[in-house]
């Protein structure tokens, strides 16, 4: 059994929790917050046996073997560094960190100190992304596709009133980007690799960061366009297109649907199983880490890469 403490008290957190009661080989025995009522009422509203504002007492705590980070994501660097650096696994949300720097430096750490650091990219993790993979073959050669993710944040309405929010903070690395965008980039990661070149644009509000933005990847012989906002919402589906058909998919973070419609006139769909909370498959991966049976490298390549590819985008902007 991995006895799990969590960092943070959102709702990706709450989503965690869901996710990790269908594991049976971790059980989560106690939250952080800075705050101590908030602590205090989120073990309370959830069912965690413990809780604790002392995140040093917490990484000292012999009871505890791993942590899932769930603070904002500026924050990722230092704390899962001081968790490694305490001898104990680090589950991370997505962005892991948001540099290739940071992520190799927290390996090099991780190394040492014999622990796992894994990015919470449920979507890298979950079978029906690789499923919708397998069905790419069947279109021919690509030459086309989009891949978005486009959902308001309910807290983009504090911004706009003039208050401080944290995913909307430059000073955390928030924005749509970092939160959503990955999402997207690490999918285009999975199905294609890393691309030759990319640019990208962007979207300011009025906190200093992007609200929403547009990337294009260019590969050898064919192009991939992200887009990705949190000030916006969209319901289209992912499109793959291929010179002997099309593929789309209903959701780049959690595919549930896919069809392949060939230029023939065959349509072929496809439903994937799999649980409605797609976290699952994350705790599960980081499980068979800590336990010894998978080798984590895949998994960091995938991290290191759409890193790389966030840092290409930041930097060729127009």
């Amino acid at each position: 059994m991995i006895r799990i403490a969590t960092v943070g008290t959102s709702t990706i957190t709450r989503n965690f929790l869901d996710a990790a009661a269908s594991v049976d080989e971790v059980a989560v025995t106690t939250v952080y917050s800075r705050d101590p009522r908030r602590a205090a009422k989120f073990a309370a509203d959830t069912g965690v046996p413990h809780w604790t504002d002392d995140l040093d007492g917490l990484l000292a705590d012999a009871e505890i073997d791993a942590v899932y980070l769930a603070s904002p994501n500026g924050a990722h660097a230092e704390q899962a560094r001081r968790v490694v650096d305490a001898g104990k696994h680090v589950l991370v949300e997505k962005p892991a960190v948001p540099t290739v720097a940071e992520f190799d430096t927290l390996l090099e750490v991780a190394a040492a100190r014999k622990v796992v650091v894994l990015e919470a990219m449920r979507n890298v993790h979950d079978p029906a992304l690789r499923h919708v993979a397998a069905l790419i073959a069947t279109v021919g050669p690509v030459r086309r596709a989009s891949l978005s993710y486009c959902q308001r944040s309910a807290r983009y309405d504090k911004v706009l009133a003039g208050e401080h929010v944290n995913i909307f903070d430059p000073a955390l690395a928030g924005g749509a980007l970092l939160d959503l965008g990955v999402y997207t980039i690490a999918a285009m990661v999975e199905f294609f690799g890393e691309p030759n070149r990319v640019t990208g644009s962007s979207v300011p509000i009025a906190s200093g960061v992007d609200g929403a933005g547009a990337v294009l990847a260019a590969y050898d012989d064919f192009v991939v366009d992200l887009s990705y906002s949190k000030i916006t919402a969209s319901d289209r589906p992912d499109e793959i297109q291929g010179e002997h058909g099309t593929l789309t998919f209903d959701h780049v973070a959690q595919p549930t649907v896919a069809q392949v419609r060939m230029h023939d006139g065959t349509v072929t769909d496809h439903t994937f199983g799999g649980p409605s909370n797609n976290m699952v498959h994350e705790i599960r991966r980081f499980a068979d880490l800590v336990g010894g049976d998978a080798d984590p490298a895949s998994d960091q390549r995938c991290t290191r890469a759409t890193l790389r590819v966030v840092e290409e985008i930041q930097r060729h902007q127009i």
